[in-house]
């Protein structure tokens, strides 16, 4: 028997510590570290926004994000954005020029100022950009970053008993 290991290592960080967060939809994250502990630890290979409300406002709101994004963008990092969270984008001016997707409460305010092209698949990957539209596409937005990562093969791995329709 033949086993390969491959993975990712992920580290959650909380914008304003290591408490639990409450999501959107009463969910409950608990960060590995506080997003200032996890900045000193990168570079990452992939820095990603999730959407949702609040969170995606706060995000959009923190100097600490910007700097984050800002260095992710400096260096040509992979930044992954979902549902209401590519927002976070516009407000620190990442990634203008390129094509995107949001979900599609947000399409209007991705617009306002033509800073991007707006795209309605349910996900967009622009160079070192990936944005994807929201619950229902998470699984393809993980698995596109998967791609971009370990590569085509390990994605298939990956997919195959997800079960997902082609």
């Amino acid at each position: 028997i033949l086993i390969s290991v491959t993975y990712i290592a992920v580290t959650v960080a909380g914008l304003t510590g290591k408490e639990p967060v409450q999501c959107s939809r009463n969910v409950v994250i608990c960060p590995d570290a506080s997003l200032e502990e996890a900045s000193k630890q990168g570079p990452y290979d992939v820095v990603l926004l999730p959407g949702g409300m609040p969170g995606a406002q706060n995000l959009a709101e923190s100097p600490a994000v910007k700097e984050v994004l800002k260095d992710q963008d400096g260096r040509k990092g992979l930044i992954a954005a979902i549902c209401a969270g590519p927002t976070a984008l516009l407000a620190h001016g990442i990634g203008f020029g390129s094509t995107v997707t949001t979900h599609p409460a947000m399409k209007e305010k991705m617009m306002a100022g033509d800073h991007y092209k707006y795209s309605e698949a349910r996900v967009q990957k622009d160079g070192h950009y990936i944005t994807s539209r929201g619950p229902g596409t998470s699984f393809e937005f993980a698995l596109t970053i998967v791609e971009e990562l370990m590569g085509a093969e390990v994605a298939a791995q990956v997919k195959a008993p997800l079960i997902m329709k082609d």
